[in-house]
Order: structure tokens, then C-alpha cells, then sequence
């Protein structure tokens, strides 16, 4: 089994401290803070760590699932968009929104369109947040020309 890990340290009182988040492979290290988690303050947070993940998965499993009915896509862009909100717990990742576009040539939309859903309900980190926050989605097939815009 594959573990994977990160780090983070704090410092400080929640609205005053701040912090710092690191990947255990090194690639990203990053501050944090409450105006960069709860407002629009520098720095990177939680939630956009997620984001990050929930895009690089869906984009994967969109992959391989294509590549396994023998479609190879040219190229996935997906953007997750988690939205914090709250609820009578607190804090709480409510939505999150994955809007992909990819160009695989020769594919009908529709066709696409059930592969973008079963990608989304496949994806290690969309079964990790099932219940957690409502997922939607956001699926468009586009041409060479298109693509190059």
C-alpha cells in the first residue's frame, strides 16, 4: 500500500498565528494563515491543497477510464473549485465544483459525457468527499480548434 504524507506547523493564536504546510516529497511548501484560509489573504490553505488534489484525480481517472474503451485524450484540464462554508458544526467544505474540458478526438459527446460522470464517481478523492460536500459537474468534449483558443 502506498502512504503518502504532508506536514504543517502552527504558530500563534488562530486569527494572529500563522503556519506553514509542506509536502513529504518536497515539491510544494507554503505559508498559511487565517486571511489566506477565511479570507483572501496571501499564502496557500487546506481547502486549495484539495482542490489541487480533487482536479490532478479527476483528470487521471477521466484518463484511464477513456484509455480503457480505447480513447486516448489529447489533453484534461479540470478546475475544482471547493466552496467553504458553514454549517452548525462550523466551518464545513459544502460544494466543490469540477468543471474538465478535454479533447479526445473521435469521441461522441455523449459518449464523453458518461465517461466524465463515471470518472467523478470513481475518483479516489470525489469517493474520499462522497457525503462529505456536494460534487458537481462540469463535463465539455472540445475539437483541436477549439482547444487551441
Amino acid at each position: 500500500m502506498t502512504i503518502r504524507e504532508a506536514e504543517a506547523q502552527w504558530q500563534g493564536s488562530l486569527k494572529e498565528g500563522s503556519g506553514r504546510l509542506r509536502l513529504g516529497s518536497g515539491v510544494f511548501e507554503g505559508a498559511y494563515s487565517f486571511p489566506s484560509r477565511f479570507e483572501n489573504g496571501p499564502g496557500t490553505n487546506p481547502e486549495e491543497l484539495i482542490a489541487a488534489a480533487h482536479a490532478g484525480c479527476f483528470s487521471m481517472a477521466l484518463s484511464a477510464i477513456l484509455g480503457s474503451s480505447g480513447q486516448v485524450p489529447v489533453r484534461i484540464h479540470t478546475v475544482a473549485k471547493v466552496h467553504l462554508g458553514t454549517s452548525t458544526a462550523g466551518p464545513t467544505l459544502t460544494r466543490i465544483d469540477l468543471e474538465t474540458e478535454a479533447e479526445v478526438p473521435g469521441l461522441a459527446p455523449e459518449e464523453f459525457q458518461r465517461f466524465a460522470q463515471s470518472a467523478k464517481a470513481t475518483c479516489l478523492v470525489s469517493r474520499a468527499l462522497a457525503g462529505v460536500a456536494d460534487i458537481r459537474l462540469k463535463a465539455d468534449l472540445v475539437t483541436a480548434a477549439a482547444a487551441e483558443k
